[in-house]
């Protein structure tokens, strides 16, 4: 099942891999935009062009099915009734990008009844895809061509734990979480799918997001490819996010892990996340 779905993801966001790279090597030109989020974002024509070539890409081998991509307007009614969405994010990690940074990634999933079924990873700079289907398993492809069966770590133990951090910049309330659950170590990298593919491939084990500011073309690929590795992405109280809501923000933000270490996690933050301010928002499902 979705096999068709899956190949045709791969093969567009290749092909926006290609452009993408193309638009770099003749220099990036940054801009601001105002995200769905009233927040200042930076966007790049790389960013526009490779929404353009994947929506154009599914638009072709799926004209019945919905689409949202961060770079082009939400279709609003037209998305909320259809069972089948994909959903994109033509660049994760635009800032690194334009830093000329490599850890940004092609994303593109496909949510049926609200939940991913598909989806695709791509690391342009890296030449490496994680894909994965429902019932399918998860998978990386290497640049040499290789494919390999992903599963996540086994790990229990929070002293070896390996945890994904922004590569970039680490806050205060991060800090304290790192200090009073006891971590083993810290990877930083960029992009929240490059951080996932990290914990399916066993390079991590946990990643946790506080920001109330991801968007569901951040989180839907990677879920996909997370959970058929074996692992859980929640929001910060342990609930799943679901991507047939009017709303694309994960107001909750995010805990990816192992599976093994997930409710743990949940239980442990759960004091810190009150002493932090902050509780959990409910969204309303649209139908």
């Amino acid at each position: 099942m979705y096999e068709k779905e899956l190949d045709t993801a791969i093969e567009l966001a290749r092909r926006a891999a290609r452009l993408i790279l193309d638009y770099r090597r003749r220099g990036i030109s940054a801009e601001s935009k105002v995200g769905s989020d009233n927040f200042m974002e930076p966007v790049t024509e790389a960013d526009r062009a490779a929404s353009e070539l994947i929506i154009s890409g599914l638009q072709m081998n799926f004209p019945d099915d919905a689409i949202l991509s961060e770079e082009a307007a939400d279709p609003g009614p037209a998305r909320l009734a259809n069972k089948r969405v994909w959903i994109i994010d033509p660049i994760d990690g635009t800032a690194g990008f334009i830093r000329n940074e490599s850890d940004f990634a092609v994303q593109i999933g496909l949510a049926v009844k609200g939940r991913p079924k598909a989806g695709v990873v791509l690391l342009p700079a890296w030449g490496k895809v994680y894909c994965a289907s429902a019932g399918r398993g998860s998978w990386v492809i290497e640049p040499s061509g290789e494919k390999k069966r992903l599963f996540v770590s086994e790990k229990s133990e929070f002293s070896q734990i390996n945890l994904a951090v922004s590569r970039n910049h680490r806050s205060p309330r991060m800090s304290t979480i790192i200090e009073r659950l006891g971590f083993g170590r810290e990877i930083r990298r960029g992009s929240v799918g490059l951080k996932i593919g990290l914990i399916a491939e066993r390079e991590s084990d946990l990643y946790i997001h506080l920001s109330p500011r991801t968007k569901t073309w951040d989180t839907c690929a990677p879920e996909i490819i997370l959970t058929e590795a074996g692992g859980r992405l929640t929001d910060l109280w342990g609930n799943e996010y679901r991507y047939d809501l009017d709303d694309v923000r994960n107001h909750g933000g995010v805990i990816a892990s192992n599976g093994v270490i997930h409710g743990r996690v949940v239980s442990l933050l759960s004091p810190l996340l009150e002493e932090f301010g902050r509780t959990p928002i409910q969204k309303v499902t649209s139908g």
